[in-house]
């Protein structure tokens, strides 16, 4: 249960974060079908470097992925039923974390669903280029979050916390 558990959170917060990058990439495309001004292979270039800086790098690289693969080892290790039943938001720290952590997940996730519906509403071509840095940040953090899931499992020492409530690292209890 426990390996099947660390599993399925791997699974879900993989599959939320390759079916946005599916979601996207079309509209990131059309963006190319239309000449581009010079204001826009500017604003292109900028904010693909800002999004690979912030989200990939400082988002995915420094925060999420090894918080999340922390918690997948911390799953697998010391898993109960309800946690391994909604594995993928555990993993994502909405619940069974120490409070910055869940008011972080929750914040991250509305802040997210706000900029979806803003961008949105952006003329062509600028839409599908936001939407480009966004799906270059998003690949980046797939890649970054795989990575680090490998090195947690794999791994005798893993030197991230699963950012766990205090006192939840104990040893797993012995199964009756």
């Amino acid at each position: 249960m426990k390996n099947l558990g660390a599993f399925w959170g791997f699974l879900g917060v993989f599959t939320m974060l390759s079916c946005a990058i599916w979601r996207l990439t079309p509209r990131a495309l059309e963006a190319f079908q239309v000449p581009l001004e010079t204001k826009h292979w500017v604003f292109l270039a900028v904010f693909l470097f800002f999004m690979l800086y912030s989200e990939g790098y400082r988002g995915f690289q420094k925060r999420f992925s090894p918080r999340t693969a922390a918690r997948i080892r911390h799953l697998r290790d010391h898993s109960n039923r309800l946690h391994a039943i909604l594995a993928p938001a555990f993993c994502m720290g909405y619940f069974h974390a120490k409070r910055r952590t869940q008011i972080t997940a929750i914040c991250l996730t509305l802040t997210i669903i706000a900029l979806v519906v803003f961008v949105r509403y952006l003329p062509d071509p600028w839409h599908g280029l936001v939407d480009t840095g966004v799906v270059i940040g998003l690949l980046y953090g797939i890649v970054t979050y795989v990575y680090y899931t490998v090195v947690a499992v794999r791994s005798e020492y893993f030197p991230f916390s699963p950012e766990v409530p205090d006192g939840c690292e104990a040893a797993p209890k012995a199964q009756s």
